[in-house]
């Protein structure tokens, strides 16, 4: 099958200071088997050799682009949905279908996106795809099935085009969940949002880390949920289950320190109210579906039992 007959995706990556990521990705990129119509690399201030490793590969890609950024002392992701706004302004007049995020420290398998591509021609109704991610540490986002396959992680994000327009691409937040909002928002306006666990992509580094420990990730986690506007009852199942994974009780309890930290300071959310009432019934759609299987699975034991 031709996919670029039938659709053509561009990309966008927002680097900083990757050097020690961004040629895996490249050397991952050039070898997939269906290549972008363009790939735009928006180097957000790099002070390292990031900006040289990129044009090595420019002279061997023409459908490679490198955009520089000025440098800054920060790094947060407001910084980065304007990165992308600038990269995906590059691309507005090439003709593309499926629009892709992706982040400098990931990588792949070759048919990676080939993959991907099937799905959208699968289902015209798929606006944002992706897939779980498993990380150095040993994490997997695929063990972490209490968050459901709707989630698209936002390492490797690919949308339709039509369906990134009506949501206005990514808004910007300096506190971070840029991805959730533009994948949720999608789901609220009637898209189909998909991870698909048949295949996975590799993250470098541990989420949440870039520049802090994971005592300070998981207390941004809890921060996140409130401002998300997480329904306190879903989050006191979602911390409760944190409790049992490794580390045990430390992760779940600085994730409630976070949202409480949250709550009592009224941090400001990013998101609208609209977007917060789909999400709360989403949740307890969630929840209510979770607690009926725990309920059958325990009559069915209790049956077992008995016989």
């Amino acid at each position: 099958m031709n996919f670029m007959e039938i659709y053509r995706y561009v990309i966008v990556t927002p680097a900083r200071d990757e050097e020690d990521n961004i040629e895996r990705l490249m050397r991952c990129m050039i070898s997939q088997t269906v290549l972008p119509v363009r790939w735009v690399i928006v180097s957000d201030g790099s002070r390292d050799k990031t900006d040289e490793i990129v044009e090595r590969y420019i002279k061997e890609h023409n459908w490679i682009e490198l955009v520089r950024m000025p440098e800054h002392r920060d790094r947060n992701f407001g910084a980065k949905v304007q990165c992308f706004k600038i990269g995906y302004e590059r691309l507005k007049n090439i003709s593309h279908d499926i629009v892709g995020n992706l982040d400098a420290d990931v990588s792949f398998e070759n048919d990676y996106i080939e993959f991907l591509l099937e799905r959208f021609i699968d289902n015209h109704s798929l606006g944002v795809a992706g897939t779980p991610f498993v990380e150095n540490s040993g994490y997997s986002s695929n063990s972490d099935s209490f968050e459901g396959g709707k989630h698209v992680a936002g390492g490797c994000q690919f949308f339709r085009k039509a369906c990134w327009e009506e949501i206005g691409g990514y808004k910007a937040n300096k506190a971070g969940g840029i991805d959730w909002i533009a994948v949720t928002t999608a789901r609220m306006y009637g898209w189909t949002t998909q991870s698909f666990p048949q295949k996975v992509f590799f993250h470098h580094r541990s989420l949440g880390t870039g520049e802090s420990n994971k005592f300070k990730s998981n207390f941004n986690y809890g921060r996140k949920d409130y401002y998300l506007g997480n329904h306190p009852l879903w989050e006191a199942f979602r911390i409760a289950y944190r409790l049992t994974k490794r580390p045990y009780f430390v992760a779940g309890f600085i994730t409630l320190v976070g949202y409480l930290w949250a709550l009592f300071t009224r941090m400001e959310r990013p998101i609208s109210k609209d977007l917060m009432k789909f999400h709360r019934n989403e949740e307890m759609r969630k929840l209510k579906a979770i607690l009926r299987s725990v309920i059958k699975l325990k009559k069915i034991n209790k049956y077992d039992l008995k016989y």
